[in-house]
């Protein structure tokens, strides 16, 4: 026998009638096509941005290393012109020096470990270090900048002997 207490569903003959308005209407589970794409959207712009901030540092030792040694050899070189000394940049083992600057008038050596540099004429003839002044025109020269990395990566600075040093990729 189907009894009527208070919060009991029972069917019974003195339950409450009910009205279309009394009852909940029911969605049905799951997600919209909407809020799908939109956290899809949002997984993929986070998923760019951590992309990009993880990049080889090898890669950006190497490109870092190569602006400050292009920023380096012209600094050199206009101290050069305007004391009128000879100055050179050589390569030495993990490092580099400037001869005929004064000591610690410009910073020697690499900023990041796994960097050699290999220091040439235009046309590839290997030279020990660079003449960087005093004259205005200097030879055409380039220094090869490596990466040990993984990847090993190189780039090249180089002057026409007029113009500054410039970074470039080694084709």
């Amino acid at each position: 026998m189907p009894t009527s207490a208070a919060g009991s569903s029972g069917g019974g003959s003195d339950a409450p009638l009910r009205t279309p308005h009394s009852r909940r209407l029911r969605r049905p589970g799951g997600f919209t096509l909407l809020e799908l794409i939109v956290v899809i959207a949002i997984i993929a712009i986070a998923t760019a941005a951590v992309s990009f901030a993880i990049r080889d540092t090898s890669a950006a030792n190497l490109d870092r290393e190569a602006d400050r040694l292009a920023a380096l050899l012209e600094s050199a070189r206009a101290q050069s012109r305007a004391s009128g000394i000879v100055v050179r940049w050589r390569p030495v083992e993990g490092s580099f020096r400037f001869d005929g600057l004064l000591p610690g008038s410009l910073p020697d050596g690499w900023a990041a470990d796994g960097i050699t540099a290999q220091v040439s004429l235009a046309n590839g003839t290997l030279i020990p270090a660079l003449q960087l002044g005093p004259d205005p025109i200097i030879a055409a020269q380039q220094v090869m900048l490596y990466s040990a990395g993984p990847p090993a990566r190189a780039l090249r600075i180089s002057t026409d002997g007029v113009r500054p040093f410039t970074v470039s990729a080694v084709q």
